[in-house]
Order: C-alpha cells, then structure tokens, then sequence
C-alpha cells in the first residue's frame, strides 16, 4: 500500500511538472526578459518622444488585409460578384494605402472537391475583377500565393503557375517592400512558404523554407530595422510552416505583427485565432473571404498598430486606435509612452452613408461625441493621467445616416508590464510546430503498435480469468501464428518506412509518398502532413485491426465459429457492435481508396501498400481468422469468459 501511495505521489508531481511546463510554454502575456527590445526608428525609446496622438490627421495610415479567396467556378456563384463589390465599392469607402491579399486567391479544385487542378478561368475571374474594379488605380494591390495557389504545379515556371500571369504582384518567393509616408518609412516582408514543385491536394497543407530561403528572410529583417515598423505577412500560419532551426518566429522577432491566413477559423471552431510569440511578435490570423466573408482592416497610428476584423458589407466599420487594445500591446517594438502622452482619444470609422455620430465612453461613463478630424478620422479630447492604471474598458457608438449603427468595445491599459494573455486554445494552434507533434505521435504510435506485436511473441503470458490476462493471451495468440504476425508487422513497417503509394503527384510527374516526405521530379519534400495521416492510419485502422483479430482469434480458441459466437446469451450486442465498428472502419479505408483513386489515378490506385493492398489484406487476415483452422487453446481456464 505504501508502496502505490508513493507511486501515485511521483505520477501527480510528474504531471504537476508537465502542466506547468505546458502553462509557461503557452503564456503569452509579454514577457520583457523573452522579448526583443528594438525602439522604433525616431523614438528616444518607448514614446517619450512626440510627436503624440493629437487632434489631427497625421502621422497615420491604415490598410486591409483580405485572405483565402478562393475564386471557384464551381462552388458559391455570389463568391465572385461580392469579391468584385469589395474592390469596388468597399475600397473606395476605406481607401486604404495598401491591400495585403494573403494567398489562396483561386480554389484550384475539381468539381468533387477531391482533386486538385489549377483552373485557367478561375485566375481570369480574378484578374478581370482587379481590371474592372479598377481597384489598383486606388490604391497598391499586394497578392501573394497560398498553397491552394500551388496546387499540381512542378515548378514556378510551369505554364499552370497563373499566378505570374494573372495576379497583381506577379513575385514569386519572399520579399521585402517599403511603404513610404512623409513621417516614416514602413516594411512590409513577406514569408512564401508554399512549396516548389506544388503536389497535388493534401500534401501542400503545410510550407516549406529551406535555409536559403531563411537567410534570405533575416536579410530583410536586418533592412526593416531601419524602418519605423515592421509588418510580416505571408499565408501559412507560423505553425503549419517546416524550417530549419532556430525557426520562422525567431527570424521575426523585430516585426510588430505576422499576417496571416491559411487555417479558416478552423471550420468555424476559432473565428478568432491570434496570439503572441515568446518574442513578443504577435500572430493575427485572419478569417476567410471564401465562406465567412472576413476581412481586416490595420492602422499605424504614430506608429502604434491596431486593427479590427470585419465582416463584408457591415457599416459602419470602426477601430479604435489611441488608446490601442490591450492585448495587442508590443512593448518591445511599439512606443507605448506616446499612448500616456497623448491629448486625443482616436478612431477610424468608416462607412457607405456619411457618419452622423461617434458617441464614447470610458468604463461606462460617457466623455462625450467625438468630432472629425478630417476624413475618417474621429477624435475626442481625454485626459490620460486619470487612467494610469489598471485595465480599462472603452466603448464607441458609431452610426450613419442610413440608420446603422456599430459598436466597438475594447480594453486599454497604460501601466507597464501589464498585458493580458490569449486563449490556450488558440496559442496551442498558432504557436505549436505541428509538424513536429504529429513526428512524435507517429514514432510513438508506430513503437508501440510494432513493440506489442514482437514482445508477445516472445513473453510467457501467464494463464488468467481478468479482462487484462484475456486481452494478453489474445495478444500473444495473434503473435505466435505466422501468417498474422508476419501480415501485421510487414504492414506496419510498410506504414512507417515503406511507400504509401507511387503514382502522379503532379500532373505528368510521378513520384512516391512516404512518411517521411514526398519524392516528385527529383525533388524531396521534408513530411509534415504525411505525419498527421500516418497516424490518423495507425490509429483508426492498423491498430483496430489488430485488436479485432485478436478477439476474433480468441473466441475461434475457445471453439467458437463465426455464426456460434452471436448465439452466446448476454453478449449479442456487444458482438454485434465490435463488427459494425470494424465495418466502419473498412468502410473508412475504403474511401481513402477511393480519394486516393479520385486524387491521384489509377496508378496510385494500384500501387499503394498503405491503402489498397491493406484493404486487401485485411479482408484476407478477417477472413482467415473466421474459417481457418482453429488455433490451439493455450488457456487452461476454458470457463472463463472472452472478452
């Protein structure tokens, strides 16, 4: 007894230390010590130098972002006509200086939605809607690619890469442009991490940089030191992105924020996906245009930058950029001294039908109406010394003459060190490297699977009447017949190290898919999704299979058949379902067939050890279990019950 209480002492410490570990890895309030300190260009060091937000329009420009378009000519026939309304009428409205278009401009699919195939009209859709809008007469039109972009495209000067010919920017890789306004300088740097050559669907979900690519990276983020900020953009989340060592977010660390899109609000589960690097950069994912019409719009204002994610055609459109959001403040970069310092409370409302009203208040007690300062800029004099600490709340009331009205609520600070944290849910999806949990899950998976199979082959089990002793024997019954063990364990090693298939990974290219990456024209790609379905394989059909034919041998032991082990009293609805599971899961592996058919051709279809030759070979293992000879009944408790 003493001896299980002080297992159970050293388990709780042990997972105590983990969920600490986790909790502190996952904090991302600002942290001074772990952040970069990089005063902005003309500052004396954290704003204590003017100028100062005023009641002027000055020392601010604002800009949008728009991501995951996906331009279809199959799916959403309004997807189109809104995108052209947006240029149009919506860009005309905000006049931003510049629109970051953060890839996945077209939707590159078949009709099914299971292939992938770069449509030529669908980039003519797109460029004849930047041509008709006029939209990049209005202001500067920044498109970078996605990985839907990249579908089925071996490499960037095939004559399926549309992109060059009909998109805005027309650059292919990283690069870095510096937007120019009379009170500073403004870098914009862009991440391209989609790969090259593009494979087809799903096997681009995550980007790749080489080490190349990131020394070309840093090189940018030496120049963007001499700019007032620094803002980064590209469309993978910094999560979903595979690079060398010390990674993407350490070669950002001097930006104020990373734009990007990729992730969808993940099916609607997270409509809000931002977060904060150990760095200090902050992470801001943005909706999709596709299906949830999302897009953003930012200011830097005195170099302090705010943004509000909206939702197309809903007026007003306001943000709040002196005193800036809370949970957005980047000490290390921003000059948060300017806030303390300033004379005006400032926002940016925007709308189709003149602004009638811009009513405010400040932890429920209302300063008043704000007044223009020109253009879409509001201002209401505040004193800030009554706010110097503690966390506040201010709220703004914005309506048009057409009789809309937007509210607009956010908590500001002005004391130092004090900046709450995001969500855990959301730093786990943006600040984890994915890529290399789903490595670790899949060694893990596939050690344990493979381990079991070779140590009950071995081990002496003894007999026993318990759930565990059956589940053992059954275990050790599975390993010691060769035609199961020898099936079982050439199919996982095949899942780990062997091809899951070989077939047209492009169009006119083949190659092979590992685990461990994808081979195409000569070309390596690092695994990274291929993880995450080489799990989701182990555990929804290799290990499944491997438990149903151990009972199923355990009850052909005990002098069972196919039709007599239904018979057994009591236990007929378990029976039963343990068999629809299995045929469930059949069914599953079946259509991955079938997508790996749809996807990938016939080829593909037919050279793959993972998918059709498994499905095979399970039925062969579920047939043989059922009607071969009856294994030899190693248990000497023949009453005891199966499980």
């Amino acid at each position: 007894m003493l001896k299980l209480f002080g297992a159970l002492v050293l388990l709780g410490l042990a997972l105590a230390c983990i969920a600490s570990w986790v909790l502190d890895s996952y904090d991302t309030a600002w942290h001074p010590k772990r952040s970069v300190q990089h005063p902005t260009v003309g500052d004396g060091g954290g704003g204590r130098s003017p100028p100062f937000p005023s009641g002027e329009l000055a020392n601010i420009f604002w800009f949008i972002q728009v991501s995951d378009i996906h331009i279809s000519r199959f799916h959403d026939p309004r997807r189109i006509p809104d995108f052209e309304k947006f240029c149009t009428d919506t860009i005309k409205v905000i006049q931003p200086d510049l629109v970051l278009a953060t890839g996945d401009l077209t939707d590159a699919k078949t009709e099914s939605k299971v292939g992938s195939l770069q449509h030529e009209v669908e980039w003519q859709a797109y460029h004849n809607i930047l041509k008709r809008s006029r939209v990049m007469e209005r202001t500067r039109w920044i498109d970078i690619r996605g990985n839907h972009d990249a579908f089925n495209i071996i490499s960037l000067d095939s004559i399926n890469n549309y992109y060059r010919k009909y998109s805005a920017n027309q650059k292919v890789g990283s690069f870095h442009y510096v937007h120019k306004k009379p009170f500073g300088n403004y870098s914009f740097v862009c991440a391209d991490a989609t790969l090259n050559p593009g494979p087809k669907r799903p096997y681009n979900f995550f980007g790749i940089l080489n080490q190349t690519q990131m020394d070309l990276l840093d090189t940018f983020r030496v120049e963007s030191l001499k700019s007032n900020q620094s803002i980064w953009f590209g469309h993978y989340t910094t999560s979903t992105v595979v690079s060398p060592a010390p990674g993407l977010r350490d070669v950002m660390r001097s930006a104020v924020a990373y734009l990007c899109g990729h992730l969808h609000t993940l099916g609607g589960l997270m409509p809000v996906l931002h977060s904060r690097h150990p760095q200090g950069t902050l992470e801001l994912e943005l909706g999709d245009w596709m299906d949830n019409r999302r897009y953003r719009v930012l200011a830097l204002d005195h170099d302090l930058l705010s943004f509000s994610d909206l939702r197309f055609e809903q007026w007003p459109a306001v943000l709040i950029t002196n005193p800036k959001d809370a949970q957005y403040l980047h000490p290390g970069v921003e000059p948060l001294g300017r806030i303390r310092r300033s004379t005006h409370i400032r926002i940016l409302a925007f709308s189709e039908a003149p602004i009638t009203a811009v009513q405010l208040s400040v932890d429920g007690k209302p300063l008043g109406n704000c007044h223009s300062a020109g253009g879409p800029l509001y201002v209401l004099l505040w004193d800030p010394s009554r706010y110097l600490t503690g966390l506040h709340t201010i709220r703004v009331n914005v309506k048009d003459s057409a009789g809309r009205a937007s509210v607009r609520e956010q908590h500001f600070t002005l004391q130092d060190e004090l900046t709450p944290s995001f969500g855990f849910a959301q730093s786990f999806v943006l600040l984890t490297d994915h890529y290399i949990l789903a490595r670790v899950a899949f060694v893990l998976t596939i050690v344990l699977n493979v381990g079991l199979l070779m140590a009950f082959r071995f081990l002496q089990v003894p007999s026993g009447r318990g759930l565990t002793s059956q589940a053992c024997m059954s275990l050790h019954l599975v390993s010691t017949m060769d035609s199961f063990y020898y099936s079982l364990l050439l199919f996982n090693l095949c899942t780990a190290l062997g091809p899951w298939f070989v077939g047209e990974l492009i169009d006119g290219h083949s190659g092979a898919c590992f685990a461990f990456g994808v081979f195409v024209d000569g070309h390596f790609l690092e695994g990274s999704l291929t993880y995450v379905i080489g799990v989701v394989q182990l555990l929804f059909f290799n290990m499944p299979l491997t438990c149903y034919l151990c009972w199923s041998l355990h009850h052909r032991c005990r002098g069972n058949t196919f039709r007599s082990h239904f018979l057994r009293p009591g236990c007929r609805l378990r029976t039963l379902a343990i068999h629809l599971i299995m045929l469930l899961l059949l069914t599953w592996q079946v259509h991955s067939c079938f997508f790996l058919l749809q996807t990938y051709g016939l080829i593909a279809f037919f050279l793959s050890p993972v998918r059709t030759w498994a499905l095979g070979l399970s039925l062969l293992l579920i047939y043989r279990a059922w009607t071969g000879p009856a294994p030899p009944l190693r248990d000497k408790s023949k009453s005891a019950t199966p499980s």
